[in-house]
């Protein structure tokens, strides 16, 4: 009789145990799964928190063109000619300098443009005469417009029939790239003029090759010794098909033997420049 619950209280534990061991083995997996399905989740979390960061830079961007549209749609901008849009600010910039024009000189101003050009030629006109650039029977400088054209003699910069430059070349144009390089709004164009008597040499084939040789030199001089931007000069041969006088005299056909520099400035920035200076 005391045989039996013992034999029973056996089964019972030993029942209880595996009964035990199994939950906790479906407990320790059920954990497992638990702890890998948090970790995806925190995963794709830091994921989704790393694209939302981008979305957001993005629509900062957007927002940040929007209200600089915004506030550029409340300048008043007017057309002048076929020549630049300006606004309202750049006019007012452009009547402060017409104060320094000669009286006589702005009375013939009848439209904006012509305001345009007067500011934009006083302030050439006065870089120029800020690095000392005098005119001399060798020397022209007029202005036309926008367009500052300086015509510098043959004999200044080269030997005869040659496209080498001499050593006269290097103070005028050292003085001339100080020009350039002190206003970052112009451009320049590098004319090379022959006068009428054709050349034929072993390094020269004709007129055409002489002047844009001539041209290419002083590109050259003007980038490597002083320091002027390549991305602003152009350099064009003219041959002698735009002579200042006709070529029936020796006097003349030296006025026609001559380097053109054609002072181009981009109107948009020139403005610009003149409206951060304010």
């Amino acid at each position: 009789m005391t045989k039996l619950p013992l034999v029973l209280l056996a089964t019972l534990v030993l029942t209880t145990s595996c009964v035990s061991k199994k939950k906790y083995v479906a407990l320790e997996r059920e954990n497992g799964e638990i702890k890998s399905a948090l970790t995806k989740v925190r995963v794709e979390n830091e994921d989704l928190e790393s694209k939302f960061a981008v979305i957001q830079a993005r629509v900062d961007t957007y927002n940040s063109k929007i209200n600089a549209l915004t506030e550029e749609n409340e300048v008043k901008f007017e057309t002048v000619g076929d020549v630049a849009v300006i606004s309202d600010a750049t006019k007012k910039t452009m009547r402060e300098t017409l104060k320094n024009v000669d009286p006589n000189i702005l009375a013939n101003a009848t439209s904006l443009k012509d305001s345009m050009n007067l500011a934009v030629s006083y302030n050439l006109q006065k870089t120029m005469d800020n690095n000392s650039f005098n005119e001399d029977e060798d020397i022209a400088i007029d202005i036309d417009e926008t367009v500052v054209m300086i015509s510098i003699s043959d004999k200044m910069l080269f030997n005869t029939a040659s496209y080498r430059l001499s050593s006269k070349a290097n103070t005028i144009l050292e003085k001339l790239a100080n020009i350039i390089n002190s206003e970052p709004s112009i451009e320049v164009m590098v004319e090379g003029h022959t006068d009428s008597r054709s050349i034929n040499t072993a390094k020269i084939a004709n007129n055409w090759e002489l002047s844009v040789l001539r041209a290419t030199s002083v590109v050259r001089k003007l980038q490597d010794s002083y320091g002027v931007a390549p991305e602003k000069l152009i350099a064009a041969g003219r041959s002698s098909y735009l002579p200042v006088a006709d070529n029936d005299s020796s006097e003349n056909r030296a006025k026609n033997r001559r380097t053109r520099i054609v002072i181009l400035p981009n109107i948009n920035k020139f403005f610009a420049l003149m409206a951060s200076n304010e």
